[in-house]
């Protein structure tokens, strides 16, 4: 059984709309997050059997569950769409960790809501897949995310650019509270939803804030930090989100929503990698600013009940907004002075120019940044570092420079924070095809192996290579 015991539900009516998963013809198990399920007070084996598919799979609603799709609204590429919502999400409901947390538990491919506008609601097996190595690997490696509890097929045929297999992913989340949820009562002038939207976003995620007597002002603040210091975090490993839309923003600082993301092979401030992404909108390198973009519609939204007086209340978010430059940078260059295990003294400018230098010579990030750790922990030869350059000499002068910024003290913790296994583009989009051929043995491979990403393991080597020139995946997509 599910221990749900829901709050959302609780808000006003018009927050949401009360949904029932669609009904699918042959449901099968791919996976059970049997860990995430014990944490989440949920029997693996009873998830595993009949009863726990019919549930994962939306064919039977589980005692205590409440499905509703959330109302929220968006700008998507700048371009703002007053209504959203959950055109293909059901939110069963919300359980209590062992650890005391909420949690929300959400069918992802469950079909059509009222928010559907000209969707189907499902989900093809592709992005099913990708979502739950993706969010899983992204945990391990200690980044603020979703998490993967389950994932089955539907033995229905989902039509996109051809007939593919369906299939249903089932998300656990600290809420599916978004910036885009606030713009949705904001875009309707409703002042009275925004309050009450700002005291349950401050008591599920900021509890020790929630009686600030300027509580809308307190969650933006809350927000912000959050905000930079997953965008900090991210960009340090070589993720790019893809679509960092306001709707797939959220509240709580996690990762959400992952579609067209990818993590780089060769480093670019401009890599990108979504289909849809045209402009690089999303590119690596824009995302910090695209943070602060989302952020400064969200204080936009909590205006009006920040304070009366509407020229204090600009002045007060505006005062807010400039922190998060401030922290991001911070947590930046420290993500960074960490990676290269530099001295507290060293020029902000040779990081910079080290990145500046892997663009220019073509080099794969995460190799660079794991050799560099063996090469630092003496474990190789700097010829191993160099010939990951297209000019061997480039990298030796930089080596030289490096060492005299070398703090002695970091050398160790480099291994805790340079991954030696990220979650491969090709190597993601190789089990998806596999999966579409019934065959999910490269899904669990990469699955099990991406559970301990700075861990040395000799049976994963063949994980930790850069893809060959055919292996390339330049473009990924979001499955809707």
């Amino acid at each position: 059984m599910i221990p749900f015991s829901n709050s959302y539900v609780n808000l006003p009516e018009h927050f949401y709309q009360r949904v029932e998963p669609a009904k699918v013809p042959c449901p099968s198990l791919i996976i059970v997050n049997e860990n995430l399920a014990q944490e989440l007070g949920i029997d693996p084996d009873w998830l595993e059997s009949e009863h726990g598919i019919a549930i994962l799979s939306g064919n039977e609603i589980a005692d205590g569950s409440q499905p509703l799709a959330q109302a929220y609204a968006g700008h998507q590429f700048g371009g703002f769409s007053p209504q959203l919502g959950d055109g293909r999400a059901t939110l069963l409901g919300e359980v209590t960790n062992k650890n005391g947390e909420r949690k929300d538990i959400q069918l992802k491919g469950s079909g059509r809501t009222p928010f559907s506008r000209n969707g189907d609601g499902k989900s093809a097996l592709g992005p099913v897949i990708r979502e739950y190595l993706m969010s899983e690997a992204m945990h391990a490696l200690g980044v603020p995310t979703t998490r993967a509890l389950a994932a089955v097929t539907t033995g229905e045929k989902i039509m996109r650019e051809k007939r593919l297999d369906g299939g249903i992913f089932t998300r656990v989340a600290s809420s599916h509270l978004r910036i885009g949820t606030f713009q949705y009562f904001a875009a309707r002038n409703d002042t009275e939803a925004l309050l009450t939207l700002t005291n349950f976003a401050l008591t599920r995620h900021y509890e020790e804030a929630a009686v600030h007597h300027t509580p809308a002002l307190t969650l933006l603040e809350r927000v912000i930090t959050a905000q930079a210091t997953l965008v900090a975090q991210w960009m340090s490993l070589g993720f790019i989100h893809g679509v960092m839309n306001t709707d797939n923003c959220s509240i709580s600082g996690e990762t959400i929503d992952y579609g067209p993301c990818a993590f780089m092979d060769d480093f670019h401030p401009n890599c990108v990698f979504s289909a849809i992404d045209r402009d690089a909108r999303y590119a690596w390198g824009n995302q910090v600013n695209i943070a602060h973009w989302n952020l400064t519609r969200l204080a936009e939204t909590l205006i009006p009940i920040i304070d009366p007086d509407e020229e204090k209340a600009i002045q007060l978010v505006e005062k807010a907004l400039d922190q998060f430059s401030e922290q991001f940078i911070n947590l930046y260059h420290s993500h960074y002075k960490a990676k290269f295990a530099l001295t507290k003294k060293v020029p902000i400018e040779f990081i910079q120019e080290s990145l500046s230098l892997l663009a220019d010579q073509q080099v794969d990030y995460t190799l660079f940044f794991r050799k560099l750790t063996q090469l630092a922990n003496k474990e190789i030869s700097s010829s191993e570092l160099e010939s990951l350059f297209t000019d061997n000499d480039v990298c030796k002068t930089w080596l030289k420079t490096w060492q005299q910024h070398l703090d002695q003290e970091k050398i160790k913790a480099m291994r805790e924070i340079n991954p030696i296994l990220i979650p491969r583009n090709h190597q993601v989009e190789a089990a998806i095809q596999q999966a579409y051929n019934g065959d999910y043995t490269l899904f669990h491979h990469l699955h099990s192996a991406w559970k301990s990403p700075f861990v040395v393991d000799p049976n994963d080597t063949d994980l930790e290579a850069a893809p060959l020139p055919h292996q390339r995946v330049t473009q990924t997509f979001c499955g809707t």
